[in-house]
């Protein structure tokens, strides 16, 4: 195992294999539908069965995976209604912490973002897909953290979990990633100028070309 991987270990087997199995699903690693083998991952993380175990029974809650009897564990898969369910949500409540968030914009949290969508923009220029959906998920985070709204952070964090495998799906296009460069940089003016209304309605568009694009995805899967 790499010194790099023995580093990011936390305390306990479990919460490093959930650690682990969560980055590699949200960066795309495991896809949707992929099935999770225990025997392998055990043997790659250094552990037991308990622990891994254990982590995938959380994952489960979580909803980024789903058990089969007599087939084991799989990557949980969503229907095109279940994502567009969940982007709606996510519609619902991102907007109330983006006004909340740009009415408090706490010091440095401007400064913060420009830095993140360096990071964004450096990312989707390199074709690094799980490089460039880790710093958008810090990127909308420091932004809707500044709402100063713990609660409602939590919950979208919940939503963001379920669909980040199909997120990575989204940026494996050049296209997909030069479109979502330049509405981060048209959410950074509006900030700028402090304009909550600009800023929902560029992120609004942010959703809605991901749900655009990842609804042909399913399309295709589906054919």
């Amino acid at each position: 195992m790499s010194s790099a991987v023995q580093k990011r270990r936390p305390q306990t087997a479990q919460q490093f294999v959930l650690e682990e199995l969560r980055r590699a699903i949200t960066s795309g690693e495991l896809k949707p539908g992929d099935q999770i083998r225990q025997d392998a991952l055990a043997a790659r993380f250094d552990v037991s069965r308990v622990p891994l175990r254990e982590a995938l029974k959380a994952l489960e809650a979580e909803g980024l995976v789903v058990h089969h009897i007599h087939r084991g564990y799989f990557v949980a898969e969503l229907s095109l209604a279940d994502l567009e369910e969940i982007y709606r949500i996510r519609e619902l409540l991102e907007t109330e912490a983006v006004r909340m968030a740009v009415r408090r914009m706490p010091d440095g949290t401007f400064e913060t973002l420009e830095a993140l969508q360096r990071e964004v923009e450096r990312a989707a220029e390199d074709g690094d897909v799980p490089g460039m959906a880790a710093a958008n998920r810090r990127f909308h985070f420091t932004l809707i953290e500044a709402s100063g709204m713990p609660r409602l952070v939590r919950l979208i964090a919940t939503l963001w979990d379920s669909t980040d495998a199909y997120r990575s799906l989204y940026y494996t296009e050049t296209a997909h990633r030069e479109q979502a460069v330049h509405e981060h940089r048209a959410v950074l003016s509006a900030l700028l100028h402090g304009d909550e209304h600009a800023a929902v309605r560029w992120l609004d568009e942010h959703r809605a070309h991901a749900v655009a694009a990842l609804r042909e995805v399913l399309d295709l899967d589906r054919g």
